[in-house]
């Protein structure tokens, strides 16, 4: 399976073994480079999961005339 079709948990859970793999510092350095090359890309793709997520997450709020007005999620008021 390609790192594109991972979801975002499994592409997190992916990087926290490669974390944990590169704290022991048992690999050989080439193996740690590719385990090092994969976890900067999976960063990268969670990263545009999330940001992705943000800009669907909209909270509604009434406006002036109690219609409905989208404003940016910001986390609770």
């Amino acid at each position: 399976m390609a790192k594109t079709e991972l979801s975002f948990e499994q592409s997190m859970e992916r990087l926290d073994a490669i974390v944990k793999q590169l704290e022991k510092g048992e690999a050989p350095l080439n193996e740690s480079l590719k385990l090092f090359e994969e976890g900067t890309a999976l960063i990268a793709i969670c990263s545009k999961m999330l940001d992705e997520a943000e800009q669907k997450v909209v909270s509604l709020k009434k406006g002036e005339n109690s219609e409905p007005c989208e404003a940016p999620f910001e986390g609770g008021e």
